[in-house]
């Protein structure tokens, strides 16, 4: 008396169509994954220097390990030219990113960098490649600073060559075999003996290298291969100690600090979400505290006259006087 049961189908080796919810969940997963890695990346745009062997640790680590030009700007509290020029540099941070590095030194307070640097008037920019001056101006020529950044990045990527000595062996071994490869090491010693600047691994670098790599082209109508010296930097925030070379390090599957984000379901997504925007806006909070310090004892400009003691009769308080009226 029981119905007939309808014979059970097989089921099919094939996996249904996503739908569209599942298709938006992926669209969203990627945007997530696409904004965590823009946060993870951010850096400050200007490094504020607040002491003289953060200056030191700074110029060695753009010398040595990313060859990218320093440009420093030497500015005063009571500076009102530095004033008009401080966001003028910052948005040229900005605009070249990671192909520079800008950062400011505060004369009052670093006056050991300013007295080792020279600098008589502020404010003061000057540009270094490879621990070298290149160029400096002093006052609030946004035209110089621009011309003179550019000229520095161009003379960066120029540099930016490396000749490594077994190539120089390979060379010439096929187009001058009688040369030895101690005489090969001889004319290698020589090149990087000419490099200007820290060269504590004794490589032939640099325009040195170019020099060289266009003389033999000159006499054999070839010349040995080159190699980028520095390779493009991955943007990261600013460090230079022991915690930056542990980040660097490739850790093992599954035992990182934060959670697998392919793994992770769409509550996890949205709290580490959460979490790298507060970051985010707490590193913005700070850069915005330290432009603020900056001219934090400077005289600002008001509407009301302001009363002014000048003490002494003679020319030097007259002369005074009418300053401090105009």
């Amino acid at each position: 008396g029981f119905p007939a049961r309808s014979p059970r189908r097989k089921s099919s080796s094939l996996r249904p169509l996503p739908s569209d919810h599942t298709k938006t969940m992926r669209s969203f997963l990627v945007l997530i994954l696409a904004l965590l890695a823009w946060l993870g990346s951010s850096r400050p745009v200007v490094r504020h220097i607040r002491s003289t062997q953060e200056f030191d640790r700074l110029m060695k680590k753009h010398t040595t390990q990313t060859g990218l030009p320093v440009i420093v700007d030497f500015y005063s509290d009571g500076c009102g030219p530095c004033r008009m020029i401080a966001p003028i540099f910052k948005k040229l941070a900005k605009e070249i990113g990671n192909k520079a590095v800008f950062v400011k030194v505060d004369t009052n307070a670093m006056y050991e960098l300013s007295n080792r640097y020279s600098v008589r008037s502020l404010p003061t920019f000057k540009f270094f490649l490879g621990g070298r001056k290149i160029h400096e101006f002093s006052g609030a020529g946004e035209g110089q600073l621009r011309q003179f950044t550019r000229d520095v990045i161009q003379k960066a990527e120029f540099e930016n060559v490396l000749l490594p000595a077994e190539n120089l062996v390979k060379f010439y071994a096929e187009k001058d075999p009688s040369k030895s490869e101690v005489d090969v090491g001889t004319i290698y010693g020589k090149c990087a003996s000419q490099v200007k600047g820290p060269n504590p691994e004794n490589l032939c670098v640099g325009a040195v290298a170019r020099n060289m790599v266009k003389s033999l082209r000159k006499k054999y109508g070839d010349g040995p291969e080159t190699t980028v010296r520095f390779e493009p930097e991955e943007p990261k925030a600013e460090g230079d100690g022991a915690e930056s070379k542990q980040q660097a390090k490739p850790r093992a599957r599954g035992k990182s600090d934060s959670a697998n984000l392919h793994l992770a379901t769409k509550e996890q997504l949205m709290a580490e979400l959460e979490k790298r925007l507060e970051a985010e806006e707490e590193a913005k909070s700070e850069e915005e505290e330290d432009d603020d310090a900056e001219f934090e004892h400077s005289w600002t400009p008001s509407p009301f006259p302001e009363r002014v003691t000048i003490i002494g009769g003679g020319p030097a308080g007259l002369s005074a006087a009418i300053y401090a009226a105009r």
